[in-house]
C-alpha cells in the first residue's frame, strides 16, 4: 500500500467521485478541491505528492492554477498532470507551457489509471506518459 498523498482538483462531483473510488484502493491518501483556488490553498498547505488539475474549473482555470504553483516555493516541484477533456494536441502544448508535467484525457479507463498515477509518481522523466 502507498502512503503518497493526491490532491485531485475537479469540479465535477461525478468525476471527483470516479478518481477517489479508483485510487482509493491502491492506498494513497486523497486531498478533493472544487475549484482551482481551492485546490491551491490546499496544494499550498499540504504539499501533495501529485496533483491531478482539471483544466476547466469555475474561477482560475486550472493552466492559472498550475502557474500559481509552479511559482511557490512549497510546490514548484509536486508533479503535475492535466486531467482534461480535449484531446487537441494546442491543448497538451497550453498544459506543457502552463507548467503540466503530464497530460491524461477524460474520461479515464479505469483499468489503466492507477497504473498511469503510479508512473507519475515514480518517474520523473516528464510530459506523458
Amino acid at each position: 500500500m502507498s502512503t503518497e498523498t493526491i490532491l485531485i482538483v475537479e469540479d465535477s462531483e461525478l468525476n471527483r467521485r470516479l478518481l477517489e473510488a479508483v485510487l482509493t484502493p491502491h492506498g494513497y491518501r486523497l486531498l478533493l478541491a472544487k475549484d482551482g483556488e481551492t485546490g491551491v490553498s490546499l496544494a499550498l498547505d499540504e504539499r501533495p505528492d501529485l496533483i491531478l488539475m482539471d483544466i476547466l474549473l469555475p474561477g482560475i482555470d486550472g493552466y492559472e492554477a498550475t502557474r500559481q504553483l509552479r511559482v511557490a516555493p512549497e510546490t514548484r516541484h509536486v508533479t503535475i498532470v492535466a486531467l482534461t477533456a480535449s484531446a487537441e494536441p494546442e491543448e497538451r502544448d497550453h498544459a506543457r507551457a502552463a507548467g503540466c508535467d503530464g497530460y491524461i484525457i477524460k474520461p479515464i479507463d479505469t483499468r489503466a489509471f492507477p497504473r498511469q498515477i503510479r508512473q507519475f509518481l515514480s518517474d520523473s522523466r516528464g510530459f506523458g506518459p
